[in-house]
């Protein structure tokens, strides 16, 4: 876990996360719409991207995907 996220802002978003059923069968926008992750993501890509890197871990995205997204 990165030191700039906070333990309740990492246990938050993976809370969200988990309760979105089917995550697989989901895009990365619709995976970030549906957990109410979306503002967030957007708000920290260029900002924070250990934040947007975390929130796209917890919702299931690979690790390739994650490079290509934030690079």
């Amino acid at each position: 876990m990165s030191s700039n996220l906070s333990i309740m802002e990492f246990e938050e978003i993976f809370k969200k996360a988990s309760e979105v059923e089917g995550l697989e069968g989901m895009t990365v926008n619709e995976r970030q719409y549906v957990s109410g992750l979306m503002k967030v993501f957007d708000a920290s890509k260029w900002r924070n991207r250990d934040l947007a890197r975390t929130i796209l871990k917890a919702l299931n995205v690979d690790e390739p995907s994650i490079n290509k997204i934030l690079d």
